[in-house]
Formats: C-alpha cells, structure tokens, sequence
C-alpha cells in the first residue's frame, strides 16, 4: 500500500456528569473531557493525556490533514465493513475517538440513525468529513465518557482505545453505555505495529549513546484483548488481526506521517530528543535491515479488529454443561446410523 500523495510521500471509575442524549443537541458537551492529569487512583498513569489532546488538535489544524488520513480511512471502511455485516439498523450510535469522522463516512443512514461523533481533540470535530448520516459532534475522553446507561445500540472506535490508560474500564464504559443486545465494533494497534522503526531506533540509540528509551508507545497484545472484554461483561466476542504495510520514501517520512495523523508517541517516560547523529543512524539502519527492491522502506500496522455484544435474553447461549446426548467418540460411528444412500463418501 503506498501513501496517496505525491513522490512517494506516503510514507475504580471516577464517572463523570452522566449527560442525557435529549440533551446533547447542541454541537460540542465539555463535561466528558477528564481535568488535566487526572486518572483512576488504580490505573497505571502511562500517557500524557493532555498531551495526545494537544498533538491531535495540531494535526487537525494542518492546511492539509487528509493527506495523513489514509490509514486511518482504510481501517474506519474495514470497521464499516463489519458493521454491515450485522443484519440490522442501530438507531442510535456513537463513534469513540471519532478523529474527523473516518467510521462515519462509509456509513449510511439507512443502517443508522443518528451518530454520536466524540473525541477529545475540538479541532478534529470541527474538521469532521461529511456525511448523509444525522450526526451529535461531543467533546469527551474516551476515558470518561458522559452518556447514560442503556444508551446507545452500537459503539464503534478506530484507532483511538491504544492512548487509554486504563483500557479494562474504558471497555467497561463501552458497556454500560450500550443497551443490550447492542454491540461495541472496535479497532486499535498491535504488538506489531511499526516493528522495524522501534528496532532501528534501539539499535542506533544503544550504538551511539550506550542505551535507549522508548519512542514507539505499548501497545496490548493480542491475546489480552478477549479476557478484557469479557470482564468488561460482553460476550459473543470475536478478535481478529490484521496487518497493512505502506511503504515510504524512508524513516523521515514515516515519522513526518505518524506527526500528521496525530499519532506521535505520549508516553510520560519518553524521551524529550534523540540526537542528530542518532536519527540519521536509525534512518541508515531502517534501511539497511528493511528496505524494498525499489528502494522504499516498510512499514507494518498491526490492527486487531474486536466485537463484543451486550447481554440479551433473546441472544443465542451454550448449551448447559451436560445436555449433550451424544458423546464426540460416537461421532466416528455416525455413518453407521445413517441410510446407506445418505452416507458420506
């Protein structure tokens, strides 16, 4: 996948004011933006939530943001997708971490009715692409989220949830947001994502200044995703990966495209400034190590695609332990049971 853009420029909860939705028609509600460094008292306080509001506000103001905003279009038409794929229209819903609208934009407004659009950068809102479908733009944290329970029929969220520094209660809101049987879609990074650029800056940093700092942020693993949402109490719960390479002209661009999404990294314990020796030798090992027969350097996200689905009585449940009435060591006998014309080949 390259960049669209010109020579190769690919490259426990503290709940906030409860806001009713007959309430939200007006275009922006601030009581879900959490105050500055506030956190839970138990949650691991990795990253600098007000700088990630600064860093996306900036790239939403850029006299070109949509030049940075094809991954992000690529993984809200994949979100989409599986919206689509549920036989059904969801009246109310909400995008968490909306950015300028990337879910929004490949949705119609005969699958939903009207859309609920909150992120925590005002500028993003603003800047909001259009869409056919009714929409509430709110200003909201994704960590503190001011709407009532049994509210909305379906959550969405794309590349959004992996700044949360408390992800088990952020999904947990999600929850008790969503009325039941309604079902939260989600997509954020991977382990995985940008691999080549965290090796090269660790093996330039440790070679040039006898160690090195984080600069790519953590990211969850795969297999955490499905036991957080389930004690988040969803079930019918499906997690999926995926990966999207895009190619670039080298490091420089990559980073230069990582500042424009509103995607630099916010970790309290990064590192202010890399030296200039440092950078231009992790730009020569980025290529050295990954480079393209063209010349191009990779890049890999890492998405994992999660849904989960409100408890409902009228939802599909296992059988109880027990009840089955025929054990797996007949199932080798089934032939025999069968009319001769019907047995398998």
């Amino acid at each position: 996948m390259l960049r669209p853009a010109g020579l190769w420029r690919l490259c426990r909860r503290p709940w906030a004011a409860r806001v009713p939705v007959e309430n939200l028609g007006r275009r922006e509600v601030t009581s879900g933006v959490s105050p500055r460094g506030s956190t839970s008292p138990r949650t691991l306080n990795i990253f600098d939530r007000d700088l990630k509001r600064k860093q996306k506000n900036w790239a939403a103001r850029q006299p070109e943001p949509t030049k940075f905003d094809y991954l992000k279009e690529e993984v809200g038409s994949r979100i989409a997708d599986r919206v689509y794929d549920i036989p059904r229209n969801f009246p109310l819903a909400l995008d968490l971490g909306c950015g300028r609208g990337y879910i929004a934009q490949y949705l119609n407004k005969e699958t939903i009715g009207k859309f609920f659009q909150a992120d925590i950068a005002e500028n993003a809102l603003k800047n909001s692409s259009e869409t056919e479908i009714p929409t509430v733009s709110v200003l909201a944290d994704e960590e503190f989220l001011p709407f009532k329970e049994n509210t909305f029929d379906l959550v969405v969220s794309s590349l959004s949830l992996h700044w949360v520094n408390d992800l088990p209660r952020a999904l947990e809101q999600i929850h008790y947001i969503l009325k039941p049987d309604g079902v939260f879609i989600g997509a954020m990074f991977g382990g995985d994502t940008l691999y080549e650029l965290r090796c090269s800056l660790q093996l330039a940093e440790t070679e040039r200044e006898g160690g090195f700092s984080p600069h790519i942020s953590p990211f969850t693993a795969v297999n955490d995703l499905g036991h957080l949402l389930g004690r988040a109490g969803f079930n019918t719960l499906t997690v999926d990966t995926d990966e999207i390479q895009v190619n670039y002209p080298g490091m420089f661009e990559l980073m230069e495209d990582l500042q424009g999404m509103g995607e630099s990294n916010c970790a309290w314990n990064r590192k202010a400034l890399l030296h200039r020796d440092t950078m231009l030798a992790a730009a020569a090992v980025y290529r050295e190590m990954y480079r393209n027969e063209d010349g191009s350097v990779p890049a890999t996200y890492q998405i994992y695609y999660m849904i989960g689905w409100k408890y409902h009585e009228s939802q599909a449940r296992p059988a109880e332990r027990g009840s089955a009435t025929v054990s797996f060591g007949e199932l080798g006998k089934i032939n025999n049971l069968m009319p001769p014309g019907k047995k398998s080949q």
